[in-house]
Formats: C-alpha cells, structure tokens, sequence
C-alpha cells in the first residue's frame, strides 16, 4: 500500500493494488484547477484510505464535484456512497448500468462474487449517448459508451498537455452472461479505444501503460485473443 502517483499532470491513481486495498479496481482523480473529478470508486472497505490518498496529495475531498463510475461492478462502485455522503460530489454513470446501483443488485453489481454487498445508491445523473462531453472549466473530460463487460460500461478520456490520457477500465473483462456482457459490442468497444491513439492508458486492474505503442499492443492483444 502507498500514496497517491501522479500519472499526468493533474491526474492521480489513488486507488487499486498497492495503492488502497487489494480488491479495489484502480481509481483516480484529476484535477480541473481546484475543482476534482473522481473516476471510480474501490471495492467498499478502503474509502478512508482513499480519503487519505486524496489528502495525501494536496487535496481537499470537498472539492470532488463528480465521481464518475465506469461501470457497476462493486470494485469499482464499492465507496461511491461514502464519498456522496461525507463530500457532497455528484455520482454520474451511464444510464444501463445505474439501475443495479440504484437497486443494490447483488448479482449486477458482482457484489455477490465478492462475498459482500453494496447498499442501493443514487445515481445523480445517468449517460445515455455514444459520446458525452463534461465540461471542467475550459476542458472538456470525454465519456464514451463502451459495452461490451457490461452493457453501461464507460470510459473516459481527457486531453491535457499534449497526451491524451484514456481511462479503460476492464478492457480485459471478464465476460460473463450474469454481467449482460457482450462480445460483439466489446470488439466494436475496443475498435473505438485503439482509433483514439491514446498516449497513456489508465486500466481498471493491470496499471498503466504508456507510451502510444503500449496502450494499442495492450488493446489490441486483447482483441486478438478473442478473435
């Protein structure tokens, strides 16, 4: 375990393996001069650690507006109330997959693989087009519509100082009928990743990749082995 790494400028992994927990998929903030996006949420028993990490390096959790959620699945979503609750941020999702969280599914939320449960939570707004830009100020942060490990899948990219930083989370899936998943839709998903040529890849479970070469051999590998 350890503190938060700054991946870009103003973009913090403070969550994940070696990070928080060891069940928590990664998690990160980026920062919109003062105003703070997160982008997922752990697996539920490390939000005070995430907390920490935030504080840790030079934020106030109070300053989280949004906290968007890739997906539903709990080790993504497991702290998302605490941070609604204690800070005050936004939770925002793509439309498909907010009933599971809204609804505290089991099943959905994969909550059930995990042994524990996630209690219903609001989701304050919901995605529901191909492309939908968020604006921070003068920057824009991208979400797209990416199904394919479950039908609400996001992910989410951001161009800052001349790289193009893309948040994937679950690019390798798993995919199981139970999550809704779809492999057609992940192949049309992940065609979609590869044309935006990511400089840096943010993944939900295996760290980063970088340079420009790395994010499309990690993508592509993928694609190839379920082809």
């Amino acid at each position: 375990m350890g503190k938060a790494r700054l991946i870009a400028e103003g973009v913090y992994l403070i969550g994940g393996p070696d990070v928080s927990l060891g069940d928590d998929a990664t998690s990160f903030i980026v920062d919109f001069g003062g105003e703070l996006v997160m982008i997922d949420a752990g697996a539920g028993g490390s939000s005070r650690m995430l907390q920490k990490n935030i504080e840790d390096a030079g934020f106030d959790p109070k300053t989280i507006s949004t906290l968007i959620l890739t997906h539903n699945h709990i080790d993504h979503i497991g702290s998302a109330s605490y941070f609604r609750t204690q800070f005050g941020c936004k939770i925002v999702m793509h439309d498909l997959d907010a009933d599971a969280v809204e609804e505290g599914d089991s099943v959905k939320t994969a909550a059930s693989c995990y042994g524990t449960f996630f209690s219903p939570t609001s989701v304050d707004r919901k995605l529901t087009g191909d492309h939908e830009i968020l604006q921070f100020g003068e920057e824009e942060l991208h979400c797209l519509h990416t199904p394919g490990h479950t039908p609400g899948s996001l992910s989410i990219y951001l161009d800052r100082a001349g790289k193009r930083i893309l948040f994937g989370q679950d690019i390798h899936g798993p995919f199981l009928d139970i999550f809704g998943s779809d492999m057609g839709e992940w192949k049309e998903s992940m065609e979609k990743l590869l044309a935006l040529e990511a400089d840096i890849l943010c993944e939900g479970h295996f760290g980063i990749f970088q340079p420009k070469e790395n994010v499309k051999r990690y993508i592509s590998g993928y694609l190839k082995n379920h082809s």
